[in-house]
């Protein structure tokens, strides 16, 4: 959760992303007892912000069972190299604390989803 929504105590909507720091990673991924999907972005991207949008309409149909977290790359650069970020926006998908699979650029709605069905 963001310091602006800690301070005027907004929380996200059931099953939107959720802001992550590399100080977060390890208990909010790695530790998960749900599998999760880390959206690696930068503020000043396109193509992420469309990602945001598909994750965010979609999110809810997995609350519960697909933790979705983002990780702006600009401010947090640990796990870049530990799980090869080279482009904007990638996803990675985790099980049991390790990763399963990922997109890189952009995918259509329908194959998200699919994502997010073989990953549950």
């Amino acid at each position: 959760m963001s310091l602006f929504n800690k301070i005027f105590g907004i929380t996200p909507k059931p099953g939107e992303p959720i802001e992550i720091t590399d100080a977060q990673f390890e208990e909010e991924v790695l530790m998960s007892e749900i599998p999760v999907v880390v959206d690696f972005y930068s503020k000043t991207c396109a193509p992420c912000t469309i990602m945001r949008s598909l994750l965010t309409e979609i999110g809810p149909e997995y609350y519960e069972k697909v933790k979705i977290v983002k990780l702006n790359v600009t401010d947090n650069r640990t796990y870049l190299s530990t799980y090869r970020i080279a482009s904007l926006p990638t996803l990675v998908f985790f099980s049991s604390g390790r990763p399963v699979d990922s997109v890189v650029g952009l995918l259509q709605l329908n194959p998200l989803k699919a994502k997010f069905h073989n990953l549950i």
